[in-house]
């Protein structure tokens, strides 16, 4: 096996904790184009798609990606910025904002780093970025709060395959998931009640978490009860009966069942048994992209209201607000524990023998 070299060879220099954030990724323009070359690695993924390759590939290329581009561009162009890709433009300023947030808590020399798993920046590239600045010790941070392993699963996939090539290679830990942790709760209540606060409390509030093929879940896959479970949490600190909130499930893709129940459907029985007035959050998303942004507050509206729905309210990912840089701050102190001092105020004790 070829191995890649450190670009400098200093091995006694100051130790560097790095974090990489990963995410999925985006097209980098809403062009026909431009979904197709993303469409084409992202659905490639066996991670993705667990169907047999060959079969799978032949539908990818006879079927998928001379169709689906096209439309699907024109549903980034209903939501892109002069920004760009929402989900490109929240991610980077998350990671700014978060590296703010570290840097007045932790006394270790530390870097803040960007992934995207189907499109640039990335993990190879930023992975060498870290390196590059001397981290020896990394911490992964998959922007996913529930574990699946398609979304968790292929970023583990990607960050061992580029390490492969390392011949140094650097302390690594990851982060699995976050679905329950106390601050992510926290941040999610927050931010639903500063909502109501501003536009009007709804009679109910729905969470519409992205589905994976039901068969996933029968095969072993944890995602279904980890929605669940955030649900539940934020939800009881919500202090909402069990009549004033569900859970649903949204982007369903191809013919075979995924999990139930199908935001769409759910939307559009609303109104018929008395829900006209409805608030959707969708708590696995980190940031706003084209699954919230359009699939959410444009076309499930929509559906809502032809439905016979009065209002729908669209609660925005946690994006890059304080608090939620604060509750990843928080996540990544308590999993660098025993990484050189990492605690604000907590300092190397002094060897025996020597004043402090």
């Amino acid at each position: 096996m070829r191995y890649v070299s450190s670009p400098d060879y200093h091995h006694d220099g100051a130790e560097r904790i790095g974090i990489l954030l990963v995410n999925t990724g985006t097209p980098t323009a809403p062009t026909t184009a431009a979904v197709r070359r993303f469409l084409r690695r992202f659905l490639a993924d066996p991670r993705v798609v667990e169907l047999p390759r060959a079969l799978w590939l032949a539908l990818l290329y006879g079927v998928v990606l001379p169709l689906r581009p096209a439309r699907t561009a024109r549903r980034y162009q209903a939501i892109w910025s002069a920004s760009g890709s929402p989900l490109a433009d929240l991610s980077q300023k998350l990671r700014a904002e978060l590296a703010g947030t570290l840097a007045q808590q932790v006394l270790a020399p530390l870097s803040v780093e960007l992934a995207m798993l189907y499109s640039p920046p990335q993990v190879r590239a930023a992975l060498g970025r870290l390196r590059a600045c001397g981290a020896q010790r990394i911490l992964v941070v998959p922007l996913y709060p529930q574990y699946c392993g398609a979304t968790t699963g292929a970023v583990y996939d990607q960050v061992n395959e580029e390490l492969r090539h390392w011949r140094w290679l650097p302390e690594l830990r990851f982060i699995a998931e976050y679905h329950d942790h106390p601050g992510y709760i926290e941040a999610l209540r927050a931010s639903v009640a500063a909502h109501w606060q501003r536009h009007g409390r709804s009679p109910h509030l729905l969470m519409s978490f992205h589905g994976i093929p039901e068969r996933y879940f029968h095969q072993g896959d944890p995602y279904f009860c980890k929605c669940q479970k955030s649900a539940r949490l934020l939800a009881d600190e919500l202090l909402l009966k069990d009549q004033e909130w569900s859970v649903s499930f949204q982007s369903r893709f191809g013919p075979g069942d995924w999990l139930k129940p199908y935001t769409a459907s759910v939307l559009e029985a609303m109104p018929a048994r008395g829900v006209r007035d409805v608030t959707v959050i969708c708590p696995g998303f980190a940031v706003d992209c084209l699954e919230t942004l359009e699939e959410i507050a444009i076309e499930n509206r929509t559906r809502f209201l032809r439905a016979g729905g009065q209002r729908f309210q669209y609660v925005p990912a946690l994006n890059a607000s304080a608090a939620h840089a604060a509750c990843l701050a928080e996540l990544i102190v308590q999993h660098c524990q025993g990484w050189t001092h990492l605690e604000r105020g907590r300092r190397p004790q002094a060897a025996r023998g020597t004043s402090a």
